[in-house]
């Protein structure tokens, strides 16, 4: 399925322009809905947060474009194909997750071209979770292989009660994960263990888990 770029319907409206001033025509100028837009613009984003490497907030901004009512079939079958990948990515931290939103794009959007789409993703995102699971239940898995396991699942909260109850320190990136998901917090009033973390534009910020009160 070919679809047009917001760049790509700009030239195409500037063009129709140019051409309706030196040849009159009696048809209708072509216009360019303000939801079509929007859209477009929208995934444009996810595309450049994405390819920056902050991963949780192309997440959640394609959850706010898939919970819109206005998409059609096409567009909302694109945003949860779209999460799929994202949450299977490095840094998505929820395989499980990326399942159910193929299995979802099949099951309701199949006459788009993205259930096929999620047809050919959907096996690999369930092997990805068959491993992930079979690490985190292993009893020779050390305790961080675990955590790393869990988080990577999606299981986020088991990964945070081993994390506490270890007391183990996550490399960088889930905790940075963890903080742009809002499970830890950067508040110097929160009590609790504090946790260096080093933001994608060099900001290191001190954060502790949000519900340990203050």
């Amino acid at each position: 399925m070919i679809r047009r770029s917001a760049s790509a319907i700009a030239v195409l409206v500037a063009l129709t322009a140019c051409a309706t001033e030196k040849m009159p025509s009696t048809e209708p100028p072509m216009t360019v809905s303000a939801e079509m837009m929007g859209f477009e613009l929208a995934m444009k984003t996810v595309a450049e947060l994405r390819a920056a490497g902050n991963i949780q907030a192309a997440i959640q901004r394609l959850l706010q474009v898939a919970g819109d009512t206005s998409l059609s079939e096409t567009e909302r079958a694109e945003a949860l194909f779209q999460l799929g990948e994202l949450s299977l990515a490095p840094g998505g931290y929820d395989a499980a997750g990326a399942v159910r939103y193929f299995e979802e794009v099949i099951r309701d959007y199949g006459a788009t071209d993205w259930a096929e789409a999620a047809g050919l993703r959907l096996d690999q995102a369930r092997e990805t979770v068959n491993q992930l699971s079979a690490t985190a239940e292993n009893p020779m898995t050390t305790r961080t292989e675990k955590f790393d396991a869990l988080m990577a699942l999606g299981r986020h909260q088991e990964a945070i009660d081993l994390m506490i109850a270890s007391d183990l320190l996550p490399s960088n990136d889930p905790l940075l994960a963890m903080y742009q998901i809002g499970y830890l917090c950067e508040d110097s009033n929160l009590t609790g263990k504090a946790y260096a973390v080093t933001d994608r534009d060099g900001t290191v910020r001190q954060l502790r888990f949000c519900d340990f009160g203050k």
